[in-house]
């Protein structure tokens, strides 16, 4: 899985809660989202990642 494909996935989730372009996590709770999101399609090869990247995204800002 690419990675660089995973972070840019997860600017754009973030760009549905967010107007602005800033992204609103630091680089580190970036590279721990792009693991995690890693990981679980490891886990779980048939998930979406499209779906998958929203649920982490959704979970990481409702916690």
């Amino acid at each position: 899985m690419d990675k660089k494909l995973v972070v840019k996935m997860i600017k754009n989730c973030f760009k549905q809660y967010y107007e602005t372009d800033s992204l609103p996590v630091s680089e580190q709770d970036l590279a721990q989202l792009t693991n995690r999101i890693l990981e679980w399609k490891k886990g779980e090869p048939t998930a979406d990642l499209y779906e998958v990247v929203n649920d982490v995204v959704y979970e990481f800002l409702t916690n």
